[in-house]
């Protein structure tokens, strides 16, 4: 995918960006601000990636908003908590890049662009019990947007997933989302503000079904969206990259523009100062999920848009760039819902109480409350003992059902099974008046199951799981229920009838990618920097390594390393026009 040849060029700019999401968007605007011409080019008729269909949140170490919300952090503590949780798999001095600058980066863009973040003081680190983590504050939410601020722009955003909405339809940020789900102090009344709110817009609620009140992802992109029509920051749709173009210069080569197609045509755009790829990783490439992933994969197990196919990953091993994570992925468990064009990602469910996650044997494997990273590799590790885990068994009984969601179903009392397609039953998911019977049906050891249950209805009454440690830490506890005492991620596995759903070890993209150093350059096998080429977010390799440190740790370094790396081309560009200015 590289393109040597010398030619006219149609289109010319300082700054091409490669993919429209939070990190792509953010980089050009940030180019502006430094006084370079910049464009994102997209391949989708939609703007806006995997970002757009995302929690939004960004997770910021030290930002602003921590003492103003009764907090304390620190880049020492922050700094002793990546090198635990990452361990040696990146080097340091990216990992140190990423948290000098991250609040850095959150400054500008609400001083220059008027996109603003605030803290979630109550989500914590995925691993607070770790040296440095913490039971909050790290993590940042997009200030909610008016999405009709985006006047027809607004048809032109990837719509979120109907499960990160009330009912389908009504947006929830991430602290309405922990009130709704965990049931806490006035959800009823949160509840219906939202769905009056929603449903009382009469004239918005002729134009769209979409909630003109954008937060999450949606919120995220929507304003980096306003900021780049406000600042003049062109976003080609339908543009697709088909090629990295560079041309010998002193001491190699660079990289100086790309190759896309666009209205049937192959069109050549120079990049006079660099080019950044921020076009997603490959977990809809089947192929390169074949080469790359644990077996079995499959493209049908993840929970991202089919749009990212490692495009940007594909160019850079032409020009032989180095890679690195290419087997790790931001993982989680995922439901399959007919007609869907994705899998449903279970952020929620698994730690509310009464459920338990089973192997083919009937046996636990996990905390079902895990980190969402941590659960898919237990059942990959489950499974290579022989155990039988892909797919594993969540299974719950009624009272669970008509409490809490499950993904594919909103909980029993919203939602009851006389409201469910017919035909889903015993195919999407599994009913039966005993355990046995529903053990029978899930081709589960009926016995295995039935022990594990009694087990699991012991640890509700005494409040400690002595196998897995389920509601012991901070995260486990953040989505469950706080009426069920003495743990409020265990209850009784009693009520007929029981319910089982098969889950799948999928993700929300994958984390690999071309190697990079701190200021987004991408390197070659050898480390040396191949100039003009830069990537960030799943197209680079992941600053967080294997790990997952805290809800927002995908967008967050996307879009630092996205302005990290427009730092650096402006650099370079104020010492070239140096060196012409003394010539």
């Amino acid at each position: 995918m590289g393109v040597n040849e010398a030619g006219g060029w149609d289109q010319e700019y300082d700054v091409i960006v490669v993919g429209s999401g939070g990190g792509g968007m953010t980089a050009a605007l940030c180019a502006k601000g430094q006084g370079l011409s910049s464009v994102v080019i997209e391949k989708s008729d939609q703007y806006g990636g995997t970002s757009a269909v995302s929690g939004g949140g960004i997770w910021i170490p030290c930002n602003d908003d921590i003492a103003r919300s009764g907090g304390h952090d620190s880049y020492e503590e922050a700094l002793t908590y990546l090198k635990t949780v990452i361990g040696s798999a990146v080097p340091q001095e990216r990992i140190e890049a990423y948290l000098k600058h991250a609040p850095e980066m959150v400054r500008y863009l609400a001083k220059t662009f008027d996109v603003h973040y605030h803290n979630v003081p109550k989500y914590p680190d995925y691993y607070p019990n770790q040296p440095g983590g913490k039971e909050g504050w790290r993590s940042m939410q997009p200030d909610p947007f008016d999405a009709a601020r985006l006047g027809a722009e607004f048809d032109r955003q990837r719509e979120s997933f109907k499960g990160t909405l009330l009912m389908g339809r009504i947006a929830m940020d991430q602290i309405e989302a922990h009130t709704l789900f965990s049931r806490g102090p006035g959800w009823v009344r949160l509840t219906l503000k939202l769905v009056l709110k929603y449903w009382l817009d009469l004239g918005w609620r002729l134009k769209t079904h979409r909630d003109r009140r954008q937060v999450l992802g949606q919120g995220m992109v929507a304003a980096l969206r306003y900021a780049m029509m406000q600042h003049d920051v062109p976003l080609q749709l339908n543009t697709g990259m088909e090629a990295l173009i560079e041309e010998p210069s002193a001491g190699g080569s660079r990289v100086v523009g790309v190759a896309v197609r666009r209205d049937g045509r192959t069109l050549r755009y120079r990049a006079r100062r660099g080019v950044i790829l921020a076009c997603g990783g490959f977990e809809s490439n089947q192929q390169m999920r074949e080469q790359y992933l644990a077996k079995p994969t499959t493209t049908e197990w993840t929970a991202a848009p089919p749009i990212n196919h490692g495009d940007g990953i594909r160019a850079g091993q032409a020009l032989g760039a180095g890679l690195a994570l290419m087997d790790k992925v931001w993982g989680s468990p995922t439901v399959r819902k007919p007609g869907a064009a994705q899998q449903i990602t279970l952020f929620v469910e698994r730690g509310m109480p009464g459920c338990v996650a089973v192997n083919r044997k009937g046996r636990r494997f996990v905390n079902e409350a895990a980190a969402y990273p941590d659960f898919r590799d237990a059942m990959y590790a489950d499974d290579a003992k022989g155990n039988g885990c892909v797919p594993c068994w969540l299974v719950f009984d009624a009272t669970f059902r008509y409490k809490y969601p499950m993904g594919i179903f909103l909980p029993g009392q919203i939602e009851p099974d006389s409201k469910l397609p017919k035909d889903w039953l015993d195919k999407v998911y599994y009913r039966a008046d005993t355990v046995e019977a529903l053990a029978q049906k899930i081709d589960v050891n009926a016995a295995g199951l039935k022990s594990t249950i009694a087990k699991m209805n012991e640890y509700a009454r005494t409040g400690v799981d002595p196998e897995f440690h389920k509601g012991e830490t901070a995260i486990d506890r953040y989505y469950s229920d706080p009426s069920v005492q003495p743990n409020t991620c265990l209850g009784p596995i009693v009520k007929p009838p029981f319910y089982a759903v098969p889950l799948w070890p999928g993700e929300i993209g994958t984390k690999g990618g071309l190697v990079t150093d701190a200021q987004a350059r991408v390197l070659r096998e050898d480390g040396s920097v191949i100039a003009g080429l830069y990537a960030i977010g799943n197209t680079s390799a992941a600053v967080m390594g294997p790990t997952y440190a805290g809800a927002g740790s995908t967008l967050g370094p996307a879009m630092t390393f996205g302005y990290l790396a427009v730092r650096d081309l402006a650099q370079q560009s104020a010492a070239a026009d140096g060196v012409k200015a003394a010539a």
